[in-house]
Order: structure tokens, then C-alpha cells, then sequence
């Protein structure tokens, strides 16, 4: 019976060792998952071994810039409004031919001649230069004007209502324009030289072979006044007083029309 009771105590023996082992190991499993949440005393400090994320670097966006919106600037109780500059309105006028007229190129009797108006024609009156004096006319609906001098027409209105104008004169394609041109003053008269242009055979003309164009100061305004020479020389009188600068420029002249222009310097007060 011993011995039967031993062989089978020798039987179990290996498994009771095993759950033995097993149970051991859960426990100390359980122990150790304890140990790592409550093993704690306040005479140790745990020291926790963590692997830190790489950091982020955060690029911020700039600050977007406002620009400010002007608003108008109040002006003090009482103070008028400025009023906007009037525009002037110009018109377009008639005007009957009293005399047989030369029409020429410019507002002048310097410029050279384009064609005759009869007695009793009528035409419209585009132009003016600044004092009225001379008037640029065409055909009713045309389109090829000419200066005329205005005492010579009777004209329906007030010719100082017409846009003051001026026109370019028609080129020259066979000379250069004059040299050496410069200019003196002795108190209101500038003097203006230059250097002489020759004629080819055939091509002079009634008309001075110069011709001077200036805004000169007359009674506080600049006035355009054009001059015709024979001769390398001529004398303008210009005032002080002007608010803007006297100035000329120099043509030479042929029957096919006109050099460019050169600037003469002109002399300051």
C-alpha cells in the first residue's frame, strides 16, 4: 500500500510542481505590474526614462500689413467747400468772308500762304489764337483749315468763345533748320541772331525765309507772337511780370514749308 501510495505521490509530484511554477509566475507578474504603479515612499523619488517626440518648430505667419484708407479730412463748421475749377465750354461759330483774303498756314501775316477765300463764302470758325485776332476756318463740314485774320470776316458770335489752337506748320524735307541761335536782352527787348540759311535756285518764296515764334510777356500774360525776318536778326520786346517763363523757337522757311525748329536760350530778367 506504501508503495503504491508513493508511486503515485512520484506521479502527481511533477504536477503540482508545475502549477506550482505557473502560479508563482503569475504572481510575481501581478507583483511586479503593482510594483510599477504604487512602488512609491516618500523617501524614494521615481525616476521615469521616457524617449521625448522630436521637437516641432513652428514657423508663425508674418503679420499681415494693413494700409490705412485716407478719409477725407473734415473741414471746420463754417469753412466753404472748395468749388471744382470750371471747365470752359468752347463753340464752334460762323462766319462770312467780307473781303478776298489770303489764308494762310499760321496765325500771321509772317506764315505762308495756303489759299484765297471769296467774298460771301461761308465758313466755320474752329479757332483763335490767343487774342482773337486771327481765326482758323474751313468749309462747312470740311477739313483743311487756314488762318485768317478775323477783322476780315464777319463772325456770328463772340470769337473769344472758340478754343484758342494751334496747328502744326508742314515740314520742309530739303533743308535743316537754322545755327547759332542765341539771344541778348537790354531791359523788355531780347535781341535774337543767327547764322543765314542758303536758298536753292527755285525755291524762295514771298514769305520771310525765317520765322520766329515766341510767348512773350505783354500786360502780365504770355502772348504768343509770331515774327518773320529777311534778315539773320530781329528784336522782340517782352515784359517782367509773367508767372510763366518767355520762350521762342527759330524756323527757316521755303515754298515746300518749314525746318524743324530749334529753341532760341532765351535771357531771364
Amino acid at each position: 500500500m506504501e508503495a503504491q501510495h508513493f508511486h503515485r505521490l512520484a506521479i502527481r509530484l511533477p504536477l503540482l510542481t508545475s502549477m506550482i511554477l505557473i502560479l508563482g509566475g503569475a504572481a510575481c507578474s501581478w507583483l511586479t505590474g503593482a510594483q510599477l504603479v504604487v512602488r512609491t515612499t516618500p523617501f524614494e523619488t521615481p525616476v521615469l526614462t521616457s524617449t521625448l517626440a522630436p521637437t516641432l518648430e513652428l514657423t508663425r505667419s508674418p503679420t499681415p500689413t494693413f494700409t490705412a484708407t485716407p478719409t477725407p479730412t473734415q473741414l471746420p463748421t463754417g469753412t466753404p467747400t472748395p468749388s471744382p475749377t470750371p471747365v470752359p465750354t468752347y463753340v464752334i461759330l460762323r462766319g462770312e468772308v467780307m473781303v478776298r483774303s489770303n489764308c494762310r498756314y499760321g496765325p500771321g501775316a509772317p506764315y505762308l500762304y495756303k489759299y484765297g477765300l471769296v467774298v460771301g463764302s461761308n465758313l466755320e470758325v474752329i479757332g483763335r489764337n490767343d487774342l482773337g485776332t486771327w481765326i482758323l476756318v474751313q468749309a462747312i463740314g470740311g477739313n483743311n483749315p487756314c488762318w485768317v485774320k478775323a477783322s476780315l470776316m464777319d463772325v456770328k458770335g463772340d470769337v473769344m468763345n472758340v478754343a484758342p489752337t494751334y496747328i502744326p506748320l508742314p515740314r520742309s524735307p530739303y533743308y535743316v533748320p537754322p545755327t547759332g541761335a542765341s539771344a541778348t536782352r537790354n531791359g523788355d527787348i531780347v535781341t535774337i541772331i543767327w547764322n543765314a540759311v542758303s536758298f536753292r535756285a527755285g525755291d524762295e518764296t514771298a514769305s520771310p525765309p525765317y520765322l520766329v515764334e515766341a510767348w512773350v510777356c505783354t500786360g502780365g500774360q504770355l502772348v504768343f507772337t509770331p515774327i518773320g525776318s529777311y534778315e539773320t536778326a530781329i528784336e522782340i520786346s517782352d515784359e517782367s511780370g509773367c508767372s510763366e517763363p518767355s520762350h521762342g523757337r527759330l524756323y527757316f522757311v521755303e515754298k515746300h514749308g518749314y525746318t524743324k525748329w530749334v529753341e532760341i536760350p532765351w535771357p531771364p530778367f
